[in-house]
């Protein structure tokens, strides 16, 4: 059996995921912890600075601004104006894209890293936006007395209105209007931790840095040990990681539930497994 509480005893904010104490979760912290997977010494401190250097500047304009729309634009004149601080093409290439340390050093990111970054800076300045896990680009949410703006932080800050973000969705990704209002609800952490990690599955996955991919898709069976697929998953990465032993274990407890279309593939993996044990021994 896995301890999972004892592997990320270190980790607060994720602990406080496994323990579902969802609310007390300092998500910008949250974020750094998955970036010290890939930065072991990484000291949050010059990341947890910069955010309240930006949340400082942005007291004058907050308390100048004529209205709600003001607000958010001077929180993107300051993060994609004054600190050009967007996505590129180039971000889903490396799993810098996903780490916070990185987005603020290289000024660009992933949607949803750049999303947590104005996150984090709209908190400490006292702005009450929440993330959205819309399909696609994930986007902030502010909700004012009539109506929510948003912000797509990945399009240089653009703000954009629910009607906007309504019509992206029906057109881009094919969902009815009420599905599209739904996608575009605020969110918690856990939905956006689980997010950050299934990007990262997939970046590190794409450039084969098993090891780094180990630890992410660890953190997302211990976020959800009873789901098959990440079990499934998580002894497939073994395997490549270097992991035979555990990986072994892994697969022949998949293999007593697994859909028949899997079974070949997983017995393969399975012998592969044996043979590296024995290897070893």
């Amino acid at each position: 059996m896995i301890d999972f509480l004892g592997d990320f005893a270190e980790d607060s904010e994720f602990s406080k995921l496994l323990g579902r104490r969802d609310d007390e979760v300092d998500l910008t912290r949250a974020a750094l912890e998955l970036a010290r997977d890939a930065y072991p010494n990484l000291s949050f401190d010059p990341v947890l600075n910069w955010v309240a250097e930006r949340a400082g500047e942005l007291s004058g304009p907050i308390a100048r601004a004529s209205g709600d729309e003001a607000i958010l634009r001077a929180l993107t004149d300051c993060l994609a104006g004054r600190f050009e601080i967007t996505g590129s093409p180039e971000a889903y290439e490396t799993p810098d894209g996903s780490y916070l340390n990185r987005v603020i050093e290289t000024r660009t990111g992933i949607p949803i890293c750049l999303a947590v970054l104005y996150l984090a800076v709209a908190d400490k300045a006292g702005i009450g936006l929440r993330g959205v896990c819309a399909p696609g680009h994930f986007l902030t949410r502010y909700d004012t007395l009539h109506k929510p703006f948003f912000i797509d932080a990945y399009h240089g800050g653009r703000i954009l209105t629910l009607a906007e973000c309504i019509e992206r969705l029906v057109t881009e990704h094919d969902l009815t209007k009420p599905q599209a209002r739904k996608a575009l609800e605020g969110t918690g952490p856990r939905p956006i931790v689980a997010r950050m990690l299934n990007n990262l599955k997939a970046i590190t996955a794409k450039v084969e840095n098993w090891k780094l991919c180990w630890k992410v898709q660890h953190r997302l069976l211990a976020l959800n040990p009873s789901a098959y697929s990440e079990r499934r998953d998580w002894a497939l990465v073994s395997l490549k990681a270097g992991r035979p032993g555990p990986a072994l274990t892994m697969l022949e407890q998949c293999l007593k539930n697994c859909p028949e279309e899997e079974r070949a593939i997983l017995r393969e993996h399975a012998n592969k497994a044996k043979g590296a044990v024995s290897a070893f021994n």
